[in-house]
């Protein structure tokens, strides 16, 4: 039997594609969710660094400043966020367990510095403490702390929570304490997304839905009347039921962001060509960046960024399902909650869908403590991934990147 030999310099035979089968293998690994929480958030990171730039150098050059100061400050609070996003994913859960009740306690004394002298306001919110040059929003670690706080208060009472009095204390008296300092300070916009996070770690920890009715019914009177009695909330829902805008209207914003996004079509104007960014529209690098993104980038470029957030949600909802530790799963759903939410909610205050409310887009709008915040929430959520089953030994099995590269490399070179 003869056997053939292939010529120096023939073209091997292509290697048979992954199979259908083998690419699902891949998708239900055990670190799945730990790659994609990574890499969405380190694309969107990136995706909100150039935005800010692009959107805030008009109005930095106006007040006199560098066009790129906007996007120093951003940059600085993102290499802050970085080391404090790696330690977070490295420590074990019971860690976050330890820290519960002195974090949201800390928290709830920060927030109370905006009613001392150091207390700063903007947009009709006291809601920053500024020492010297330096502005901090203490609402934004509220969130962090309060999710850590019912994930493991919940899971103590978790055989419990189908009772009234079990469900409701100490955590909805407790939850409620952190909304109202926030409320004291005129922060309505950072009230509902804490209310948002309440709901959902109260429905991941198996709430009964009836409670939920109940308690819903009261958030929204508690709502209305809080708008009721603001003249400056009244104002923003009236101008955006109102068909006439002006440039004293907070519609001016919806108007102008509604604009920005239709000019964008498919493909947009291309990166730094915004119109809307030289002073028509307030706020471009801030609450309202997904309009400049979509003038900008099109329809391609907002979805995108959809898709990124959609894969946020997907790998939280994932270490829901795989964790076996409740104290996990509550405090997940409720960081998936306040993420996920508060950027739905920026999105359809952009395109008109709500009043405008002041929420940024997460990882994407200019913000130090927003963005810092943010970051140490998925610090969070990327240390319970790691410690999914099975994730934590795939991961010590895979060679690292070093050699991996070189054994590439020495193929290359056979």
């Amino acid at each position: 039997m003869t056997t053939t030999t292939p010529r120096p310099g023939a073209r091997r035979s292509a290697e048979p594609a992954p199979s259908t089968s083998s690419l699902l293998g891949q998708w239900n690994s055990a670190v799945t969710s730990y790659y994609v929480l990574i890499g969405a958030t380190a694309l969107l990171l990136v995706i909100g660094l150039v935005m800010v730039l692009s959107s805030s150098s008009v109005e930095s050059l106006d007040d006199g400043h560098s066009p790129y100061a906007v996007f120093l400050d951003q940059a600085k609070y993102a290499l802050i966020g970085l080391p404090l996003l790696f330690g977070l994913s490295r420590a074990p859960v019971r860690f976050f367990q330890a820290i519960a009740w002195p974090a949201l306690a800390f928290s709830i004394a920060f927030q109370l510095t905006v009613f001392t002298p150091l207390g700063c306001g903007a947009g009709g919110n006291q809601n920053w403490v500024c020492i010297g040059g330096f502005s901090a929003q203490p609402s934004e670690t509220i969130k962090l702390a309060l999710a850590i706080w019912l994930g493991a208060v919940l899971t103590r009472k978790l055989s419990l929570l189908r009772e009234w009095k079990h469900a409701m204390i100490p955590a909805v008296p407790v939850a409620g304490i952190a909304v109202l300092v926030v409320l004291a300070g005129h922060d309505l916009g950072t009230a509902l997304v804490l209310i948002l996070l309440v709901a959902g770690a109260l429905f991941v920890a198996g709430v009964p839905m009836r409670m939920f009715g109940f308690a819903a019914l009261l958030a929204a009177g508690l709502t209305a009347l809080l708008t009721m009695t603001s003249t400056n909330r009244t104002d923003r829902i009236t101008s955006w039921l109102s068909d006439e805008c002006d440039a004293a209207s907070s519609c001016y914003q919806t108007l102008h962001g509604g604009w920005g996004l239709a000019s964008g079509g498919w493909g947009g104007l291309g990166l730094g060509e915004s119109r809307e960014k030289w002073s028509y529209l307030p706020a471009a690098h801030n609450d309202f960046i997904f309009a400049i993104l979509g003038e900008e980038l099109g329809l391609i470029g907002t979805l995108l960024v959809l898709g990124l957030f959609g894969l946020l949600a997907f790998a939280m909802i994932r270490v829901i399902r795989r964790h076996p530790d409740p104290f996990v799963q509550i405090t997940t759903g409720a960081i998936l909650c306040w993420i996920i939410g508060q950027a739905l909610v920026n999105v359809a205050v952009v395109i008109g869908l709500a009043p405008v409310i002041g929420i940024p887009l997460p990882l994407v709008s200019a913000g130090g403590s927003a963005l810092i915040m943010t970051m140490a929430a998925l610090g969070v959520l990327i240390s319970f991934a790691r410690s999914e089953p099975g994730a934590a030994e795939a991961l010590a099995a895979r060679p690292g990147v070093v050699r991996r590269s070189l054994a590439v490399i020495g193929r290359s070179r056979g």
